[in-house]
């Protein structure tokens, strides 16, 4: 894959930290900046994941009023943590 140099502005206590990283990992500034930019953008793109599936789940509770109580789900995880091989609760009005 190919790459392409990107510039970062950042101000000297920041890159002397990044610096002083690098050293104690024996990495090159580079390596931790893409490492550390890489890792960043994998977390917001699971985050954001995360967030746009509870916004759908919430519309469909919305627009059809299915769903499965706290103690109904309380119970399901109970039942699983005592190593009980058991469906969960079917989603009602």
């Amino acid at each position: 894959m190919a790459t392409t140099p990107v510039s970062v502005r950042l101000d000297e206590p920041l890159k002397a930290r990044v610096r002083s990283l690098a050293d104690q990992r024996r990495r090159p500034v580079h390596w931790l900046m893409r490492e550390a930019i890489e890792q960043y953008v994998t977390r917001e793109e699971q985050r954001e994941a995360f967030r746009q599936e509870a916004l759908d789940a919430w519309e469909h509770f919305q627009s059809t009023g299915l769903h499965v109580t706290g103690a109904e789900a309380d119970a399901w995880l109970a039942e699983l943590e005592a190593g009980n091989d058991v469906e969960p609760p079917r989603a009602h009005i």
